[in-house]
């Protein structure tokens, strides 16, 4: 049998040097395309402080960037949503023909109430000013924000301000501050007309619960 040279010192050296360069490679190799990829869960990561699933290898801005994005709240939710809380305010709140104050309010101060609170929006104090604010618009395009007006029987007008699905908030002259139905049959008989103060977008854009 003839025998294999052995391999000198020096080769040795050499192909050690080669297998630990390739190793290297395919490590970097391996984190460069995993840097290129963003996790299954980005766009549901919460924000720091906000519960698990971080990435901390993540820029801070990646994470508030993708949280924005899923707060991306329909304006008549916004709407709706601070429109019930001035409910929770009110409610209950007794009419008062003349009233402006929690002690006693009328349909007209509380609408007007409701938008300067709400929506930093100066509305006239009567149901004969708001009327003619904005535009007339169909019952069957109503937003939350928008005006409902009726024309009960007696000398006044009434009005109240649309929250959604049907329904308005508005003083009663014999419940005080409540949330009807607009298919309540009286509501409906005296139904006269709606009116859009401000689009939904403006209205959410100044709640300052958006």
């Amino acid at each position: 049998m003839v025998a294999l040279p052995r391999p000198t010192v020096t080769a040795v050296r050499v192909l050690s040097i080669c297998f630990l360069a390739a190793l290297f490679a395919g490590c970097a190799g391996s984190a460069r395309q995993n840097s290129m990829q963003a996790p299954d869960n980005y766009f549901s990561m919460s924000l720091p402080g906000m519960g698990k699933g971080i990435n901390p290898q993540m820029s801070p801005a990646d994470p508030i960037n993708a949280h924005l994005r899923s707060l991306q709240v329909p304006p008549p939710t916004v709407v709706r949503e601070a429109l019930l809380a001035q409910h929770q305010r009110w409610a209950g709140t007794p009419y008062r023909i003349g009233g402006t104050s929690e002690r006693g309010i009328d349909c007209s101060a509380l609408v007007r109430n409701v938008y300067r609170d709400t929506f930093n929006l100066e509305l006239p104090r009567s149901t004969d000013g708001q009327v003619h604010k904005g535009r007339q618009i169909d019952r069957q395009e109503l937003q939350a924000g928008d005006l409902v007006f009726f024309n009960p029987p007696g000398r006044y007008n009434h009005v109240g301000i649309y929250v959604g699905d049907g329904y308005f908030l508005h003083a009663s002259t014999s419940q005080g501050v409540i949330i009807s139905s607009l298919d309540n049959s009286y509501w409906r008989r005296h139904y006269w007309q709606s009116r859009r103060a401000l689009e939904p977008t403006h209205l959410a854009q100044l709640s300052s619960r958006f």
